[in-house]
């Protein structure tokens, strides 16, 4: 059985059952095709639907998708993700965030947090000035900011750790 959330808003488990695919304990009048180009063909209650994928992270196990122009974000738990859940290790809770570190030497020309925010995975961070070049570094993945070791208008070099997150 998998578990499937949409946007995590709504919550559904499916399971395929000699051939039939279920959702949440009723047949699914659907039927989904994978085509090339990251196309997807869906048949639902008659009405037919293509999605294309946007992103797709299958470590993380989620996927974005888009159909008639609205964007939904998919998160799937197989069983053994279920499962360590119920054990209290949910594998996604566990992973350490490492710090932010300059990843080469420059001057930090803005900063875009502060310590307590709530990011988002590709939230800008910060500037970078290096090499006549502004680069802004991108949070990794969902966090809180624990701490900010550095100003603005502040030289660092190659390695120096920038922003903490937990």
């Amino acid at each position: 059985m998998l578990q499937i959330s949409v946007n995590d808003k709504h919550q559904f488990e499916v399971v395929e059952q000699e051939g039939q695919l279920r959702l949440d304990d009723s047949p699914a009048d659907c039927d989904i095709q994978w085509q090339p180009g990251g196309l997807i063909s869906i048949l639902y209650k008659g009405k037919s639907y293509t999605a294309t994928v946007e992103k797709a992270d299958l470590k993380q196990k989620e996927l974005q998708i888009r159909i008639d122009g609205q964007i939904y974000n998919l998160t799937v738990r197989e069983p053994i993700d279920q499962l360590l859940g119920k054990m209290g290790m949910d594998l996604k809770a566990t992973q350490k965030i490492e710090p932010i570190k300059a990843p080469m030497p420059g001057l930090v020309l803005k900063v875009m947090v502060s310590p307590g925010q709530q990011i988002k995975k590709g939230e800008g961070l910060l500037v970078l000035e290096a090499m006549k070049m502004e680069n802004v570094l991108k949070a990794p993945a969902d966090a809180t900011v624990k701490s900010v070791k550095v100003g603005e208008r502040t030289a660092v070099e190659k390695g120096v750790i920038l922003i903490e997150l937990e």
